[in-house]
């Protein structure tokens, strides 16, 4: 890819990404799932918006995850493992502008087969 190209995928998806947090918001009781997705790892944090703290959050490149369709998987139930163990049944997808479909659906599957709402 030219830099010219990969500059302008890079801007598109932080429109994305600002259009989307314009829209939505977490709080202590319902908090804003991020996800950003590199070629090798996955990183995910649930978020209270209100008063600016992660409340919870995981690392594939801590838990031994890849960041392919299984591993988001795999990933997925750890997230909501970790989610259950803080008391946290239901939040906000945030997909943080990347296309919801992939890795990135893959894991918002996986933290709904493991019974978090969105």
């Amino acid at each position: 890819m030219n830099a010219k190209v990969l500059k302008n995928k890079v801007a598109n998806r932080l429109k994305r990404k600002r259009r989307i947090r314009a829209k939505i918001s977490g709080c202590a009781s319902l908090p804003r799932v991020s996800v950003f997705r590199s070629n090798r790892y996955i990183s995910v944090q649930a978020i209270d918006d209100v008063t600016a703290t992660t409340l919870c959050g995981l690392n594939s490149k801590e838990t031994g995850h890849k960041a392919n369709k299984e591993g988001a998987a795999a990933f997925g139930a750890a997230f909501a493992a970790a989610l259950n163990e803080a008391k946290i049944s239901e939040v906000v997808f945030d997909r943080n502008g990347y296309q919801y479909h992939g890795v990135i659906a893959e894991f918002g599957d996986a933290l709904r087969a493991n019974e978090i709402k969105f």
